[in-house]
């Protein structure tokens, strides 16, 4: 079985939850007897079957990027191409220019939409380009939701609901880190501290971290970078948190150790831009306690109020202190949450458990084309 997924960046452009969801689909499938492709957009031109781990990846010239979307002329004849070598077209949500492409190609294969958010942040854009959604969300297969709870609290899945099924985004946990990198980690650090992993954007709602931060003493390390990591160091040098330490963006096998010696993960994401929560995934693998905020998105699909952490309102820093505190002085709470992380880790995330259930989508998709 072929399959290609179409989206608008991937590797070694760019990492990201989407891009993560892609590779585990694309590596997992193949001892399922699926061949997965991957076409993006990509800064460095126009490039063919470029090798991203055992699966094939191309690019199309990445000509313009506006309002979070990316462009391209030549995309058109790639996608064609690859499309027709394809049994199943997979998109992945959102992507605007996307929904251009697969109608101006008059696609003819089973396609397949993973609905990874809701559009937020473009509201003036979202209302010229609603008609043009709406007749893409009708012209595919078949939807899946990441999560019930976004299926649940989206307005946008709610009209399709008779074509949505949900598979939860799944983890391989890896080879875990080296005793090298762990005890570096641990002298440099200790292993007592709360720790955040993600992209330092605008929704990840580390601006209340850091005011919840303030008064208090428990040690934080922030994994990641971004368009606003100036912004947040001047405010942690304004509130004088040096407890607070900006690593940048590290390497897996020391990202793999800090998630492994960490007291807690904290991912305080305020907005519904956070569809699912990938760090939080992570966290619960490693079997640690997790604090987040409810935003009505997978975040809480995650990490279950007093089972698996703590949820707190978003954009409420006192809360989130508070919370914070109570598993800081509670070992026991936060080892109990920690150990049902990981058992709900291995219950329901899996990469096997996600990979398994798209290849029977896939099957599905297949046989109704065929009947």
């Amino acid at each position: 079985m072929k399959v290609l997924h179409f989206f608008k960046t991937y590797y070694p452009d760019s990492l990201g939850g989407i891009e993560q969801l892609i590779y585990q689909l694309a590596e997992g499938g193949r001892s399922l007897g699926i061949d997965a492709q991957v076409l993006s957009l990509s800064p460095r031109g126009r490039f063919r079957d470029q090798m991203v781990g055992r699966h094939r990846v191309h690019g199309s010239a990445l000509d313009l990027y506006l309002a979070s979307t990316g462009f391209s002329l030549s995309v058109f004849r790639d996608f064609r191409a690859l499309a027709a070598e394809a049994d199943i077209v997979h998109y992945h949500f959102p992507w605007p220019f996307m929904d251009l492409v697969h109608f101006a190609s008059r696609l003819r294969k089973p396609s397949l939409l993973t609905y990874h958010s809701d559009i937020i942040k473009q509201q003036t854009l979202l209302k010229l380009y609603r008609p043009l959604m709406s007749c893409f969300m009708r012209s595919v297969d078949h939807i899946v939701a990441t999560s019930p709870n976004y299926l649940a609290t989206s307005a946008v899945l709610g009209q399709y609901r008779d074509k949505v099924s949900v598979i939860p985004i799944g983890l391989d946990p890896g080879p875990g880190a080296s005793a090298e990198r762990l005890a570096y980690w641990r002298a440099r650090c200790g292993q007592r501290f709360f720790l955040f992993v993600g992209a330092l954007r605008y929704y990840k709602g580390l601006h209340i971290l850091l005011d919840a931060m303030a008064g208090v003493d428990y040690p934080l390390l922030i994994i990641g970078a971004g368009p606003i990591e100036h912004e947040l160091k001047a405010q942690a040098q304004a509130l004088g948190l040096r407890h607070v330490q900006f690593l940048g963006a590290l390497p897996d096998a020391d990202k793999c150790a800090l998630l492994q010696l960490c007291h807690a993960v904290v991912f305080p994401s305020h907005l519904r831009s956070e569809a699912f929560g990938i760090s939080l995934l992570e966290g619960a693998m490693h079997g640690k306690p997790m604090l987040s905020s409810e935003i009505g998105t997978g975040t809480s699909y995650i990490n279950i109020h007093g089972e698996t952490g703590l949820v707190v309102p978003p954009s409420d820093p006192l809360a989130l202190r508070q919370a914070m505190t109570l598993l800081w002085q509670d070992a026991a709470l936060a080892q109990a949450c920690g150990a049902r992380a990981r058992a709900r880790y291995q219950q329901c995330f899996t990469a096997s458990r996600m990979v398994a259930r798209y290849a029977e989508l896939y099957r599905q998709l297949l046989a109704g084309r065929s009947c």
